[in-house]
């Protein structure tokens, strides 16, 4: 048996609506996980060429969730990722190019949580062999593909109300898309079981929402791609409907601090892990 097969991935998602504040959540999480990495889902948007046009509108939809996301290949990621524990070596991001919030949470908590998950991961290898590591997806569109949610052993949502995210959306001054080309001959054969690869721009593409974007595509867009999500279909306001995505922990996150939200994550996790091993 080779190291690598002593590797098992733990991939949790952490998802929700535009500017709900789920990357902010996935690097503080990013930062207490051991051997942790983040998966960003906007990395797997289409190249802006192929970006359907909304048909009433008239302009570029990247919301709808049909052709918001390259879904076979984000698809074929997370399959490798738990086949082979490792990220793809061709993968690139773009989150960096776009605006970063530092919005902290207590100190003390975030110490206790990183020595409680190393101290998990040590004893874990020490009882299976196994050394566990963790992918976290990040994404408004998680919980819409049946072959994504398979995927996702820790599913997670921030819910927040309609006015706080447009007020958010409006306040940001754009969004850094990847500009994807092809490359032959790539060494991705290990890993998605193709001879050629799609890799970004590491630049992406600047795109600005043109007027009334938000209220006519970006805000629709969201409450259909989750309204199985949520008894009645109400994504606003419903309960949880358990039907599609099994165990899905939904947070409420203006009704708590960051960090309550990173220490009931952590919770969820720790309760996950000790289940599992």
């Amino acid at each position: 048996m080779t190291e690598q097969e002593y590797v098992e991935v733990i991939l949790l998602g952490v998802g929700g609506a535009t500017c709900s504040g789920k990357t902010t959540l996935a690097k503080h999480l990013n930062s207490i996980l051991p051997d942790s990495v983040i998966i960003h889902q906007d990395d797997f948007a289409p190249p802006m060429e192929l970006v359907p046009i909304h048909p009433i509108h008239g302009v570029q939809d990247w919301d709808a969730a049909p052709g918001a996301i390259s879904w076979q290949r984000l698809i074929d990621f997370l399959r490798a990722i738990k086949r082979t524990g490792k990220i793809p070596p061709d993968h690139r991001s773009h989150d960096h190019l776009n605006e970063q919030k530092i919005i902290v949470v207590d100190g003390d908590t975030k110490e206790k949580w990183i020595e409680e998950f190393k101290s998990i991961q040590e004893a874990i290898k020490e009882r299976t062999g196994k050394k566990v590591i963790f992918g976290i997806l990040d994404g408004f569109l998680l919980y819409w593909h049946p072959q994504v949610i398979e995927q996702l052993d820790i599913p997670i949502m921030l819910r927040v109300p309609h006015d706080v995210l447009k007020q958010r959306r409006h306040e940001r001054h754009g969004y850094h898309t990847a500009a994807w080309f092809f490359t032959l001959h790539a060494p991705l054969d290990n890993y998605l079981g193709v001879s050629g690869s799609v890799q970004s721009d590491p630049e992406g593409a600047l795109w600005r929402d043109p007027p009334e974007y938000w209220e006519n595509i970006v805000y629709p867009a969201y409450l259909e791609a989750h309204q199985e999500l949520f008894v009645g279909g109400d994504t606003e306001k419903g309960k949880l409907s358990g039907k599609k995505v099994e165990n899905l922990m939904l947070l409420e996150t203006l009704q708590m601090t960051l960090t309550e939200a990173v220490g009931r994550s952590c919770e969820v996790i720790k309760e996950f892990l000790g289940k599992r091993y």
